[in-house]
């Protein structure tokens, strides 16, 4: 079973129990897939599509160390961890009911090499060069410091390392864009300046020895090597 179909069946799985937040970051419930055609133009395969590309920066036998930020509820990237038996693995949320969530789906799914730590991605509380991949998922759009969110994420990264995941870019669809300007900003779910496909390719070619940039729709993944 590659990757991909395991994320689909473990996605396919988390919407029978799933909320309204979790249904529609996988695009599982019918609320969820209602919400991703609305808003961000996205059916199940453009979902599986993006976070594929998300996660194409961790390698499938990976046994480094891994830090995650933010980590949400857990419900993207706990099935890729089941099978990183050796992965040493840090989750990092500012959200305490975030980290409980995802705390308890970890523990459900019998996870002891995943750990859970409160902090800012922009005051991130290791050491430099501590970790061998750095992993955002739909994050980067609602840091408020993003420029300290892009330095701490290269800090903690070792030399050689990679940075992978992905965002919300503007102009990428014209109906994400809409709902975010008045309905997810308004709310405080996003927080401005936005990137867009150009401006994150630049930026992260400023930082990284090399790097990828490409999108579905409004979401800009990317990975890179440092």
């Amino acid at each position: 079973m590659t990757r991909k179909e395991m994320i689909r069946d473990a996605y396919r799985f988390t919407g029978s129990h799933a909320g309204i937040y979790d249904g529609m970051m996988t695009c599982s419930t019918p609320l969820g897939k209602l919400i991703c055609k609305t808003v961000w133009n996205m059916d199940k395969e453009k979902n599986l599509d993006y976070l594929d590309r998300a996660f194409s920066g961790i390698p499938e036998d990976f046994k480094g160390k891994l830090l995650e930020v933010p980590v949400g509820t857990g419900v993207l990237s706990m099935p890729v961890y089941q099978s990183l038996h050796e992965a040493d693995i840090t989750c990092l949320d500012y959200s305490e009911d975030m980290i409980r969530t995802a705390e308890k789906r970890a523990a459900d799914m019998n996870l002891s090499n995943v750990h859970f730590a409160r902090g800012d991605v922009g005051a991130l509380p290791y050491e430099d060069e501590s970790f061998d991949i750095v992993l955002s998922l739909n994050g980067f759009h609602a840091f408020p410091d993003k420029e300290a969110a892009y330095a701490e994420t290269y800090r903690v990264l070792k030399k050689g390392g990679i940075f992978c995941g992905c965002f919300y870019i503007e102009g990428g669809c014209r109906r994400t864009d809409w709902f975010i300007r008045h309905l997810y900003q308004p709310k405080g779910f996003f927080t401005p300046p936005y990137e867009t496909e150009l401006s994150l390719s630049h930026r992260l070619k400023n930082y990284y020895s090399s790097s990828e940039v490409s999108s579905v729709e409004g979401i800009g993944c990317f990975r890179c090597v440092k």
